[in-house]
Order: structure tokens, then sequence, then C-alpha cells
């Protein structure tokens, strides 16, 4: 993958990734790299190091919508590797061109969104489910917050992050809580000695608060550029 220098910063915040692209069955796709580094923990819905632990990168990778690998999460490994990540990461993908992606900031809370939203209605639905995969149309939304969260805050956050995004799809005119694919990662520093670790991420916690409006508003820019596609 060749690195693209990313363009200048439009808004402060903690989560700017770099725009890679490669070329895979001859078609030219992009990826989103975020390389905090060590000290960070960050739970994840993702196929990639999903769940809760302390992760150095985060790779936002777009595929091909004919994708029909069975193994994912070895895929973006290799990816996250040939772009110089290595050590425990984060990986999610789409088919969506994440370089149209949104970033929104709000007191010092992050946010980066992906949307592709071809496939998309709600979660509560009678259609029976399937053991298999959907097709990756998906909106992928990052964040990223300044301070510690608990485990709990971190559960809390993914939620928190989850309504934001269905009111921002309500409020550009969708109607639909998501696709079947989305995915989230919230970021936050491994707590330290000594430092608050925050036990509440919910919409109407000073931090929860700032996460709902940033991906709010990162949510509602990626739809709106999806639907000009």
């Amino acid at each position: 993958m060749t690195a693209v220098v990313p363009p200048p910063r439009t808004l402060a915040g903690l989560l700017v990734p770099r725009l890679l692209t490669r070329t895979e069955d001859g078609e030219r796709l992009h990826a989103l790299l975020w390389s905090p580094g060590p000290g960070w923990r960050m739970i994840s819905s993702a196929v990639l190091g999903g769940g809760i632990g302390e992760r150095t990168w985060v790779l936002n990778a777009q595929v091909s919508h004919g994708y029909r690998r069975t193994d994912p999460d070895r895929h973006l490994a290799v990816l996250a590797g040939e772009a110089g990540a290595h050590g425990p990461g984060v990986g999610l993908m789409t088919a969506a061109d994440v370089s149209q992606h949104a970033r929104a900031n709000d007191g010092g809370v992050s946010a980066v969104v992906t949307a592709g939203i071809e496939v998309r209605g709600w979660a509560a639905s009678a259609a029976e489910g399937t053991i298999v995969p959907a097709k990756p149309g998906t909106i992928n939304i990052v964040a990223a917050l300044p301070v510690a969260l608990s485990d709990a805050a971190l559960v809390n956050a993914v939620a928190t992050a989850t309504e934001a995004k269905v009111q921002a799809l309500l409020d550009a005119g969708y109607d639909c809580s998501g696709t079947p694919t989305d995915a989230v990662c919230v970021a936050t520093p491994a707590p330290r000695a000594g430092e608050e670790i925050h036990a509440f991420a919910g919409p109407r916690s000073v931090w929860g608060a700032r996460l709902a409006r940033a991906v709010h508003n990162a949510v509602h820019d990626a739809t709106s550029a999806a639907d000009r596609v």
C-alpha cells in the first residue's frame, strides 16, 4: 500500500488517519490508517481486533463490492502490516470509498466515519437472520476520546455512538437505523496511576455528550456525501 499525504487539518482532534491507496484484483482501493501507538484501549465490533483491549492502530479498508474472501481478519492484518502497522490493532472493512470519509470534533472528542448506505434498513426486522455475513456496505465509526474510561463506560460509549448514528440518519432523511454490517471502534487512553477513570459515557455525561455530537456530525456528513455519489 502506498501512503497519500492527508489533506490539511480543518478540525482539531486526536484522530487524523492517513489515506492509503492500493491496487487489488485490478481495482484501485483506499484505506484509512490511524496509528496512535501504545497506550490506548479500544472497544470494537470489528472483525479484526474486536472486543476490549489495548490496541496500537486502526485500519478501515475499502474492499470491492464483490468481496468473496472468507478470511477478512487475515486479509486486514496483511494490509495493516504492508502499511507499516504492527502489533495488536483493529481492522474494519467496507465497500464504500473511504477517501470520502467525514471527520468531526467536539470538545476534544474526534470521530471519523465512512458510509456505504446502498443496503440499509431497521435493526428490528421480521426477516430471519443469517449466519452468512451480509454484503459489505457499512457505516464504520471510529471515535477517540482524550480520557480513560472504565470497561462499563466503554460499552456505554458504543451505545452512545450508535444512538447518535441513528439520530444522524434520521436527520439526513433516511428511514433506517443503519446497514447490516455497521461497525464501531472507540479508543481511549489506557488508565495511568493517579489519573481519573471516567465511569460514564452515556449521552448526558460530559464525555458521552461530546462523543454523541462528534459522531452525529460525522455520520450526517458522511451519509450526505455518500448520497451524492
